[in-house]
């Protein structure tokens, strides 16, 4: 667990256990949360978000402010594994 402050309100950022993910990818999203600022504080208990980033790919994250305010990431989606559906069906994402 991960402690930070935003927006003057003391979060902690926990990790889902099955993740494998390295200390400068922790770092990453720590950093971004703290850029995001009022914008993740303004959500409610029990929702979810989630964020871009170009190397790893969407960031998952859920929300808990009772009894602590808790963000819990709980999966990262490399771009490998994102699917589009349209016209012809569901096929890989392709930028």
């Amino acid at each position: 667990m991960y402690r930070f402050s935003m927006d003057g309100t003391n979060w902690i950022i926990r990790f889902s256990p099955h993740l494998q993910i390295d200390d400068d990818d922790k770092e990453i999203i720590i950093k971004s949360l703290t850029e995001l600022g009022g914008k993740v504080a303004g959500h409610s208990h029990g929702d979810s978000f989630l964020f871009f980033d170009q190397k790893m790919g969407i960031v998952v994250f859920r929300i808990e402010k009772v009894p602590s305010f808790i963000l819990t990431v709980s999966t990262i989606v490399p771009k490998d594994q994102w699917f589009v559906r349209n016209h012809s069906g569901i096929e890989p994402y392709k930028e």
